[in-house]
């Protein structure tokens, strides 16, 4: 099997394809419900919070078994697991259409929440893998911006498609894109190739000679993979209360109309996405990924302090939090890179789905502690949290030990 360095970009845009439409697909997923919500409510007759229930069971299933499926696809083969979850998901989905009652809504959710357990360990041990290691971080930030792709599209393609067909509908197209790219990835994921366990360098043979559990949950549980883990928490606990309660926010400090907030908004969700693009040309021209997401950070808790206590124009507004949108899309290249190098050979799937479940975590306590905030009268306090959880983030980046060089991973067929 040829190794990825010596890959040329066709067949690295060739991975970056399939591995890029599953990651659509999963974020895709992630937005049906929301844009339809009103009629799926109206169908089963049910409460917000009870429809609310349906999200807590897929965060709490992604959650506890993120870990597992990242071991699952160092052991059978990442190609192997994302091909299931993406046939699972869909099946879920197909389920809810032709069962339309709010327990197989329950049910159905909790499978999809196991289906996307695989994407993350999946998607960056194929990328760690194929991809030539001088355009990986280019390779990141596009998986990347696939998912706010994906997320982005949904909410109009899942609107026309329930106005053609009803909710059910919806759902079905929603199937049919998982099943599609699963199709895609049985007729032509022969390209696709996973990191060999076998040692290249004297770190990795060290790795090598250990134990399963030393390179399996002790690795997990060791200092600079729980400071990523801790790392993904604060991302989420930071963005989230930025794009679920700034709005809300800003209105009870300034009197920001609700439109004004929104375009603003939009703004630094737009340009988080063209943020993590260039993010990813930054991180393949530097090492010192550390140091960009740190100057980034910097930069956004004093956009967060300026429209959280000052009183900006609509104008100013717009720009300043577009401008710290571009901001936290150039961390996010950066914040995979920074996995990557702490990762050893063969461990990138149990790695990546680990650490990924910070975001799960972030996303549990996110809500409750702002929604807490806003119910008692506190949105300064928003703000500052958020700017907080952004300095705590800093900090575990200006304490990051440079990591060992090692070499690049043998590469075998991703199965």
């Amino acid at each position: 099997m040829t190794e990825p360095t010596k890959a040329g970009w066709g067949k690295d845009a060739r991975v970056i394809v399939l591995i890029c439409a599953a990651h659509f697909v999963s974020h895709y997923h992630l937005m049906l419900l929301p844009p339809i919500l009103e009629l799926v409510k109206t169908q089963f007759g049910a409460s917000y919070l009870e429809i609310g229930v349906a999200f807590t069971a897929f965060n709490i299933v992604s959650a506890a078994l993120q870990a597992p499926a990242g071991f699952l696809v160092d052991r059978i083969g990442p190609r192997r697991v994302l091909t299931a979850g993406l046939v699972l998901g869909a099946v879920a989905l197909v389920f809810i259409a032709l069962v339309p009652t709010y327990w197989a809504l329950l049910v159905a959710y909790a499978f999809l929440g196991l289906a996307n357990t695989v994407y993350h360990p999946a998607d960056y041990a194929i990328l760690s893998a194929s991809i030539d290691p001088k355009r990986i971080g280019r390779a990141f930030s596009i998986h990347t911006f696939s998912g706010y792709l994906g997320s982005g599209v949904a909410p109009s393609i899942v609107i026309l498609s329930a106005g053609l067909w009803g909710w059910s509908g919806a759902a079905l197209v929603a199937a049919a894109m998982g099943g599609v790219v699963a199709s895609m990835l049985l007729t032509f994921g022969a390209i696709l190739v996973r990191p060999s366990p076998a040692p290249t360098t004297a770190r990795a043979a060290s790795t090598a000679s250990q134990s399963p559990s030393e390179n399996g949950w002790r690795l997990l549980f060791s200092a600079p993979i729980l400071r990523n883990l801790f790392f993904f928490m604060l991302l989420a606990l930071s963005n989230g209360g930025l794009q679920t309660y700034g709005v809300v926010a800003l209105g009870a400090l300034h009197g920001t109309p609700a439109t004004i907030a929104n375009i603003a908004l939009s703004g630094y969700l737009l340009l988080s996405a063209a943020g993590v693009l260039l993010g990813g040309v930054i991180a393949d021209r530097t090492r010192h990924h550390q140091w960009v997401a740190t100057c980034c950070f910097v930069a956004t808790s004093a956009m967060v302090v300026l429209i959280g206590w000052v009183n900006l124009g609509a104008a100013a507004l717009v720009v300043v939090m577009s401008a710290g949108g571009l901001l936290n899309g150039i961390i996010q290249p950066s914040r995979d890179m920074m996995v990557r190098a702490v990762t050893p050979p063969g461990s990138f799937g149990k790695v990546f789905g680990f650490v990924s479940t910070g975001f799960n975590i972030g996303g549990v306590v996110s809500p409750l502690l702002y929604a807490t905030l806003m119910d008692r009268g506190e949105p300064r306090l928003v703000f500052a949290f958020i700017v907080a959880f952004i300095l705590l983030a800093i900090l575990t980046l200006v304490t990051r030990p440079r990591p060992a060089t090692t070499g690049a991973p043998v590469a075998r067929p991703a199965e």
